[in-house]
């Protein structure tokens, strides 16, 4: 009996892991014109590093990290996202004894124990961002409309930009003890994870998606209203900013993140065509978790995108351009052994090249050049060496010609590359 797959970790396929490979060329692209460098960093972290920065009373500390106690002792997590392991390896090394500002990217899989559904696993993937070290909130706009910038060169239509402020250590607190009091008069409207989170953590009630939880904030106090003078100023800005990159967003009141660390600036990149669990991309300002977490007293701006939810969205809408691909075809003893040598000198020049490995019937490999999608076919025969000529046959119109072979692979090699540039 075959042994299944753990339920909520997906199998990345070849013919999606192309759309993936894709989707990583892009990002990385758009991250180098903005000066970020790529970070790789474990995927297993002590515990208390997720529990000090995410928040003990969030959902992800509570009920849905990947926890465990090793050999000797330690409580270890899998990553529940990668903004906390960049941070402390920025701390860890001393990064900021180099330059205090650091813009650094990472790519990879992250790990929750939560319900999977449609573009949601438990192992998960993300493209991660993270500017440390600067206050301005230029670098708040310049994040976002970096995030917008990867969907636009993915093709990707219909997201929108979405901010809000959730204000700092000055002028939160008076707004937490006033959304408490009055999520206490809406109880019975609440669902039960809200219920919970009234007392631990009022502002994750703000983010719940249950429709009856949305009804019960009605006529809520409103943050926006809270701001202190520098947050507010800050807003501002952040605004002024993304109107002058061109860039559409609205504020959303309602919108929160659900991690602790988040102050003023926070944002999503949501799309319709992923349902209730709208959001593609997410972020915001953490200034002081890096104090927080032993380093200096820097700011830090960040966000994640979800690779799945990426893929979902590409789909069909853009054709991911691959590389022609080139079949040697043999028939015979020696034209095997030539077709081999072929083969490989075309891998070692950048050419992608197969062969047929079982000695089948021209007809039989003709057939396996069009499964695979070969453009171009070049057919070896023993009889064809004998006249010192090869035949390549163009799939697509089925033209076919002789070239010229003097057993000298090495000018077979730029006669093929110069076909081959005419199917990129």
């Amino acid at each position: 009996m075959p042994i299944p797959g753990i339920r909520g970790f997906k199998d990345i396929l070849p013919e999606e892991a192309k759309r993936w490979q894709h989707i990583e060329k892009v990002a990385r692209d758009v991250f180098r014109c903005f000066g970020f460098k790529e970070i790789r960093i474990p995927i297993l972290e002590k515990t208390e590093l997720f529990a000090r920065s995410i928040g003990e009373t969030t959902d992800i500390v509570e009920k849905e990290m990947y926890t465990f106690v090793d050999r000797s002792g330690e409580s270890l997590t899998l990553r529940p996202e990668a903004t906390a392991s960049i941070l402390r390896a920025f701390i860890e090394h001393g990064l900021y004894a180099q330059d205090k500002i650091q813009k650094l990217y990472t790519i990879g899989p992250m790990f929750r124990h939560e319900r999977p559904q449609k573009g949601r696993y438990r192992q998960f993937h993300q493209i991660n961002a993270e500017a440390i070290g600067l206050d301005s909130p230029t670098i708040d706009a310049e994040l976002m409309t970096m995030a917008m910038h990867i969907l636009s060169a993915l093709g990707i239509s219909g997201v929108e930009l979405q901010i809000n402020s959730l204000g700092c250590s000055h002028c939160r607190p008076q707004f937490r003890q006033d959304l408490q009091s009055f999520l206490g008069t809406r109880q019975a409207g609440l669902c039960p994870d809200c219920q919970r989170r009234t007392v631990s953590n009022p502002l994750r009630v703000l983010d719940c998606k249950v429709e009856r939880c949305r009804a019960a904030l009605e006529g809520m106090p409103s943050l926006s209203e809270y701001l202190c003078p520098d947050c507010k100023t800050h807003l501002h800005a952040v605004e002024r900013q993304i109107q002058l990159f061109g860039v559409p967003y609205i504020i959303n009141p309602l919108m929160v993140r659900g991690l602790d660390y988040y102050t003023r600036t926070t944002f999503e990149i949501t799309s319709l065509a992923l349902g209730a669990q709208s959001a593609v991309a997410a972020g915001g300002r953490y200034d002081g978790l890096i104090k927080e977490l032993g380093g200096p007293e820097l700011s830090g701006m960040g966000f994640a995108i979800g690779m799945e939810r990426l893929s979902l969205l590409i789909g069909d809408l853009q054709k991911i351009e691959e590389e022609p691909i080139l079949f040697v075809a043999a028939m015979g003893e020696k034209a095997c052994v030539i077709a081999a040598r072929i083969a490989h000198r075309l891998r070692l020049a950048g050419i992608q090249a197969e062969i047929d490995y079982e000695g089948h019937s021209l007809k039989s490999q003709m057939r396996r050049a069009g499964k695979i999608g070969a453009s171009l076919v070049l057919i070896v025969g023993d009889d064809e060496l004998a006249r010192n000529s090869i035949t390549m046959r163009d799939m697509k119109s089925s033209r076919q010609w002789a070239v010229d072979f003097n057993n000298d692979i090495e000018a077979l090699v730029l006669c093929i590359g110069e076909e081959m540039g005419r199917f990129v």
